[in-house]
């Protein structure tokens, strides 16, 4: 499996807040870059004609002349388009970035996000006309309102944000949902740690993060041909986050 990051996402000293918190991405990185199962890969920035796909030049205007998260957030949006396009040709992947980006619609952004990683990632995708469908699982513990906006008008693109309070029925409400596509061309997932029991959604154990990236492995081998690529967005209890994230990867793998 590929990991997509670059150290400079290591930088605290950025405008995206509680996402920029120093040690969080170590946290992170310091458990998942000592595992022999993955391979580490550097990103490129996300050119501006690619930011577009997602926002109006209004919001790519207004992100600008903060120059440090506009660098920043172009970089994470090239991480997920790399992600995305290593998923396509039958890898999975995860993007390891900041700041995240499902709060980010075509004309604003709020909680952490600058711009919409997955809606850039997978539009990039549609625009090179390697897919025509695609399947967005969404664990965060806030809704991804930008995401959903940004795909809004994309008729062949399914969102699944699930509500459950209790870890047994969020998985139940997954599987109940995927199980009713029959075939997809790709599966994305936005990784929200915040959903973790000692976290801000204070519902899901490390061993349910372990069960939702196996049951998106299942799901992707049965309609997407494998196809399946995730995306960092939140996840803030810094004690337990890499292993919340290793659990959720070696499911995925």
């Amino acid at each position: 499996m590929k990991i997509i990051f670059d150290n400079k996402f290591y930088n605290s000293d950025n405008a995206d807040n509680g996402a920029s918190v120093p040690g969080r991405m170590e946290s992170i990185m310091s458990v998942i870059g000592n595992d022999k199962n993955f391979e580490i890969l550097r990103p490129s920035p996300a050119n501006e004609e690619e930011v577009l796909l997602a926002h109006t030049p209004h919001h790519v205007g207004s992100v600008k002349p903060n120059r440090k998260l506009y660098d920043m957030a172009t970089l994470a949006a090239g991480s997920a388009i790399m992600a995305a396009d290593i998923a396509f040709y039958g890898e999975p992947a995860f993007a390891c970035i900041r700041p995240p980006g499902h709060h980010a619609s075509r004309n604003s952004s709020w909680g952490y996000c600058a711009f919409c990683n997955m809606g850039i990632a997978l539009l990039a995708l549609k625009q090179q006309k390697k897919i025509k469908s695609a399947f967005v699982l969404d664990f965060d513990a806030h809704t991804g309102d930008g995401t959903k906006e940004v795909l809004a008008d994309w008729k062949d693109c399914q969102i699944l944000n699930p509500y459950a309070d209790r870890s047994e029925e969020y998985l139940k409400e997954i599987y109940g949902f995927v199980k009713k596509i029959p075939v997809v061309d790709i599966v994305g997932v936005c990784a929200g740690f915040d959903s973790y029991e000692k976290d801000a959604g204070r519902k899901l154990a490390t061993s349910d993060f372990y069960m939702i990236g196996d049951l998106m492995k299942r799901f992707s081998r049965r309609a997407a041909n494998g196809r399946r690529f995730t995306i960092l967005e939140s996840g803030y209890f810094l004690p337990d986050l890499g292993k919340n994230v290793l659990a959720f990867c070696h499911g995925f793998m």
